[in-house]
């Protein structure tokens, strides 16, 4: 299933796709071009619906928030549980790098693959020129893949806006339930349908 187009109210095109004669392709085609060495990290991109899209420069106040959200997280995971930034999620028709996503496990379990959405109970990105993306073809990417917890940490609005229930499959896929949080408020870290501790809106926000 696609969801890019009309079925998210965002093309692919508005996002800042490299031209490569391949087209859409699949994750084990893009596996393969990092194998060969065709992609390099000097390259940029990641995988979202099977097109290759390069990444936008990271700004300090980006930086200084993905940092941010790690150590808070980090203060009140419970054991069997760890935080990974920046670094690839694979799903069916994408392999996304989000800013963080609290994953099952600890880090040597993915010496030679990267988590999988049953393994991730938060991902999280930070949001500054790309707001528009990550509300609508990130946000439909993992709602569809069934990630239970989705934040933006807004850095145009100051605000972490907190999705929850995602709808699978459905058409067009998101989530429905939708919260945004201030600075001054508590956000609760859910895994597993239990709440591990809670977070503030400035622990996240530069």
């Amino acid at each position: 299933m696609s969801v890019a187009g009309e079925n998210i109210g965002l093309t692919i095109a508005d996002a800042t796709v490299l031209p490569v004669p391949v087209g859409r392709i699949s994750v084990a085609k893009y596996h393969e071009m990092i194998r060969q060495g065709i992609l390099t990290a000097n390259d940029r991109m990641e995988l979202l619906d099977g097109i290759l899209v390069s990444k936008m420069t990271i700004k300090p106040p980006h930086r200084l928030a993905t940092e941010l959200t790690r150590e808070a997280l980090d203060r009140i995971l419970p054991e069997g549980w760890h935080v990974k930034s920046q670094v690839p999620l694979t799903l069916a028709t994408s392999e996304p790098e989000p800013d963080g996503m609290v994953v099952r496990g600890k880090p040597r379990d993915y010496g030679d693959r990267h988590p999988s959405p049953q393994e991730v109970a938060l991902v999280v990105e930070v949001a500054d020129s790309t707001l528009l993306a990550d509300r609508a073809l990130k946000k439909a990417l993992y709602a569809q893949a069934g990630i239970p917890t989705y934040w933006i940490v807004n850095l145009i609005d100051r605000q972490v806006e907190v999705y929850q229930e995602p709808t699978g499959e459905a058409e067009p896929p998101t989530y429905a339930s939708r919260r945004d949080c201030g600075p001054a408020d508590e956000i609760p870290v859910v895994i597993e349908g239990h709440e591990v501790g809670r977070v503030s809106g400035a622990d996240l926000l530069p």
